[in-house]
């Protein structure tokens, strides 16, 4: 255990809440992985299992690495790695939306690099690595609109507006993380409140001139946006059929589950393995493995509640809540989705969900927060400065 611990630092309960979602994906993804065989017609179930197995390994190498750097440089590495972010939004939304004859217009694939991959859940790690350093440097020192509009609003509206028109509820959760994070930051509400105003009366904007001039942006999806809203109100489309063969597998779930790799809809439920897993798994695992999902998930926002509020600087504090809150968020929405309580988003289920960009970015997160961790205040130290302020608010 000792030899462990030198190896595995940090906060001992994320490391283990880490493996434990990590260990749990794989039986759902073997089973809902047929879809991509027997459906999709895409390569095998052993296959995929096996290309998950390496995202995950993968992954647990990306949190050991991760955990080993000093938190402090990231905020350095995302000032540098910002501009090429946004370069490579852009190169994203000049690629056009397909792959290969197929829709992709939220992916960016490269000359010579065999793989394509999601610009926008890493562009969205820098930009809020970013944010907190930007925070954290001006803590001391009054924000206005003007001295803070390039340095920390322009990267903002780059980044969110050049992820919005292909991928818009991704391009909304970052901006509604980002809003959160400066108002922690203590950035001004008023300005914030200005942001907000200005960001609804632009995107009011953007959807009716694409609606009404749709050949302006070719890899726009507002029409992809507005069947899924209608859906949601009740409509008849692609969109309202996924969510209704989602809410019949998670009735036929029940409390008596039917059993590992027994889901009668994971061949009709279009994106079983990603976007719509949660459905897979109550399916085969009941009202217990919802409350084990549930439970994973609390279990790590427990854990980013508790680092953010013991690290001994702000960076710490801001830059926990700013990469881990969206993980959360992120993972509540697919499964509000899944049970209709949400319109379609596209998000993946944190790690649970087959993937390899978004899980990886997820990973360096977490590792990102368990370096944070090593920097926690001691127990003994907290309950120390509570007697010393305890005894000195008896002498005042």
């Amino acid at each position: 255990m000792k030899k462990l611990k030198q190896y595995f630092k940090g906060d001992i309960t994320l490391w283990a809440a880490i493996f434990l979602i990590s260990l749990a994906s794989f039986l759902p993804v073997y089973s809902a992985s047929s879809n991509l065989q027997y459906v999709v017609g895409e390569g095998s179930v052993l296959g995929h299992f096996t290309k998950h197995a390496g995202f995950i390994i993968v992954g647990i190498g990306i949190v050991f690495i991760f955990q080993k750097i000093d938190y402090k440089y990231f905020g350095g590495f995302s000032k540098l790695l910002l501009p090429v972010v946004i370069f490579l939004l852009i190169l994203t939304l000049m690629q056009g939306k397909s792959i290969d004859g197929a829709n992709a217009s939220r992916w960016l694939k490269l000359p010579g690099v065999p793989f394509a991959f999601q610009t926008s859940v890493f562009a969205a790690l820098i930009l809020n690595i970013y944010v907190a350093r930007y925070l954290d440097r001006n803590k001391d020192r009054e924000i206005t609109f003007n001295n803070s509009f390039v340095p920390i609003l322009l990267p903002i509206f780059l980044v969110v507006g050049l992820i919005f028109p292909a991928n818009g509820s991704t391009g909304i959760l970052i901006f509604l993380m980002v809003l959160a994070l400066l108002f922690i930051g203590g950035y001004p509400m008023k300005i914030l409140l200005s942001i907000i105003g200005v960001g609804i009366i632009v995107v009011i904007l953007f959807i009716t001139i694409m609606l009404k001039f749709p050949d302006m942006f070719p890899g726009h999806r507002v029409h992809t946006w507005k069947s899924r809203i209608e859906n949601f109100a009740g409509g008849e489309g692609e969109e309202s059929y996924q969510v209704q063969q989602a809410k019949a597998a998670i009735v036929q779930g029940g409390i008596i589950a039917r059993g590992p790799g027994k889901s009668a809809f994971k061949q009709s439920l279009p994106q079983s393995s990603s976007d719509f897993i949660f459905a897979i798994i109550v399916e085969e695992y009941g009202i217990m493995g919802a409350i084990t999902c549930f439970f994973l998930y609390l279990l790590i926002l427990w854990r980013i509640i508790v680092i953010a509020t013991k690290v001994e600087n702000i960076f710490g504090t801001l830059l926990v809540v700013g990469i881990g809150l969206p993980i959360i968020f992120q993972a509540f929405s697919n499964m509000a989705v899944a049970v209709n309580l949400i319109p379609v988003t596209g998000q993946p289920l944190p790690i649970l969900s087959y993937g390899g960009t978004s899980m990886w970015v997820t990973y360096m997160a977490l590792g990102i927060i368990i370096s944070v961790s090593r920097d926690m205040i001691p127990e003994e130290n907290i309950k120390e400065n509570n007697k010393k302020e305890d005894v000195n608010y008896e002498i005042a």
